[in-house]
């Protein structure tokens, strides 16, 4: 029978059996965090008007409407910012409404009408919301800008057809693009250089011609 204190452990041996048991764990869940392959893209055919332009594409199925304006039509006015849909930056109109372009897939938009920034105005000749956004200095960074213009456009065309919002006191009563209205409509629009004063001052003047 061996002596009992040739099985006892030293403390180095001990600390070198625990860290071999300790790894173990992690070796196993690494292993199962490998990604699995992806396998060849499935392309589809898509054609839709943007900007007033008609076009046709073959594209990734699982390439958003984001992706196919800046990567494959390089209108990069639409801007990626979360990508998870929170921030608007992406903010495009499509069929006259506003949407996340980074939530969407570019097939779903068969034979649609879309519009981003670089088809409301020009250097030239600015949308008067992009005019607005200039005499109020509506931007700094002016990264969430595109989206924050899109998806203005878009609101007032929203309160002119008589679409309340959940602040909207009055719901038998034509819509009154007051600063509530406005802050409520774009609070889906996030702009992290915190311009929001001048942003809804621009769109209160826009609302007051229109209203």
């Amino acid at each position: 029978m061996p002596n009992p204190s040739e099985l006892a452990l030293n403390r180095r041996d001990l600390m070198v059996v625990a860290g071999a048991c300790a790894a173990l764990p992690a070796m196993g869940a690494s292993a199962h965090a490998q990604p699995a392959p992806v396998g060849a893209p499935v392309l589809h055919d898509v054609s839709f008007e943007v900007n007033g332009r008609r076009h046709a594409l073959s594209i990734d199925t699982r390439t958003t409407l984001l992706d196919a304006l800046r990567e494959h039509l390089h209108l990069t006015g639409t801007k990626k910012g979360c990508d998870h849909g929170q921030c608007g930056a992406c903010t495009v109109i499509v069929d006259g409404q506003r949407i996340n372009s980074c939530l969407t897939l570019a097939v779903m938009h068969q034979n649609a009408s879309v519009t981003t920034i670089e088809g409301l105005g020009t250097a030239d000749k600015l949308h008067p919301m992009q005019a607005a956004f200039v005499r109020h200095d509506g931007f700094q960074c002016g990264y969430c800008t595109p989206g924050q213009i899109c998806s203005g456009v878009a609101m007032f065309d929203e309160i002119r057809a008589g679409i309340p919002s959940h602040v909207t006191a009055d719901l038998t009563a034509a819509v009154v693009a007051s600063e509530t209205e406005i802050r409520e409509r774009m609070s889906g629009n996030i702009c992290r250089c915190g311009a929001y004063s001048n942003i809804v001052e621009a769109m209160v003047e826009i609302g007051g011609r229109q209203g």
